[in-house]
């Protein structure tokens, strides 16, 4: 990780800062490029846009390690509304969620106890749920909650990989052998070297390794990634193996290189894009931001600027 983003994470983690910017009007104009709004109506709306240029959607409910159990029951409840309300609307019900949402915090049978009700409502409406991966601390034992629930429901839940940790071959190669759907990433939290690979050379190396063996064997892969050279790499990967469009998809952000979202779509590649929201955007907005260098300086001027 380079120091721009270690110092964007560091200074917005500090509260006053967080008061600041979401007093700010330009700031959260910003913050509006990449979350579809704070209520699950305009999530849905932008959800049906997406829809009508040829691209699927997966809903994102912002929010993290909740304090306690009444909190962590009532994402469950959201979650169920959401999938419930994205059949209603006559979209795909997909859906991504957390496990520090759903009381992993307060230990791993309360987390693995409130994923059973989202997986049922995601089965009664022929839905997908996608267990995101959080920091490393929560690695191991997101994979050992993921392998227990999709043992249940195998058609219905995937989790993700995160290209920049040193384990994320083993977990590849787990999750293959489980038959179980898995999206690439590279990662966007600041970990030690000790866990994580320190440079983006290491990084993009292993996730293209990773993307050839999940391409090789994996079912369904999800490709998340808005890096250029990563794109060229999966399509030049799976044109040389002979691997159809339809046996994978790309996915990509919100907000989030949109015109190269519209281009994969019209040429006939299966495109998703995850639809962040929700009143609790704001650590999500910073990894965003963190990102990308000339959105990380714009907000520290207006930061400056206050």
């Amino acid at each position: 990780m380079n120091l721009m983003r270690r110092s964007v994470l560091a200074i917005a983690d500090n509260g006053r800062v967080e008061r600041v910017f979401r007093g700010s009007r330009l700031a959260r104009g910003l913050v509006n490029r990449f979350v579809a709004g704070e209520t699950l109506d305009q999530a849905l709306g932008a959800a049906a846009r997406l829809h009508t240029s040829g691209m699927t959607t997966t809903l994102d409910l912002l929010g993290e390690n909740v304090a306690t159990v009444d909190a962590s029951r009532a994402a469950v409840a959201s979650y169920v509304a959401i999938l419930q309300r994205m059949r209603e609307a006559g979209l795909e019900p997909n859906i991504s969620v957390k496990l520090t949402m759903l009381g992993l915090d307060l230990g791993d049978t309360l987390a693995r106890d409130n994923v059973g009700p989202i997986l049922e409502a995601a089965n009664a409406v022929d839905g997908f749920v996608r267990i995101d991966m959080e920091g490393s601390d929560y690695t191991a034992r997101t994979m050992d909650i993921f392998t227990s629930v999709h043992n249940r429901f195998p058609n219905n839940v995937g989790i993700v990989v995160q290209s920049y940790l040193r384990r994320a071959e083993d977990d590849v190669r787990h999750a293959i052998a489980q038959g179980a759907r898995v999206r690439l990433v590279k990662g966007a939290y600041a970990e030690p070297e000790t866990v994580a690979y320190p440079t983006r050379g290491e990084i993009d190396e292993s996730f293209v390794a990773l993307l050839e063996l999940l391409l090789d064997g994996g079912h369904y892969p999800a490709i998340a990634t808005h890096d250029p050279a990563l794109i060229r790499a999966t399509q030049g990967y799976a044109l040389r193996m002979g691997i159809p469009p339809d046996r994978y998809e790309f996915q990509m952000l919100y907000g989030v290189r949109r015109e190269e979202q519209s281009r994969l779509a019209t040429e006939g590649y299966r495109m998703r894009v995850y639809v962040p929201f929700g009143t609790e955007w704001y650590p999500y907005f910073t990894r965003r931001i963190a990102e990308r260098p000339a959105n990380a300086l714009f907000v520290l001027r207006q930061l400056f600027d206050r």
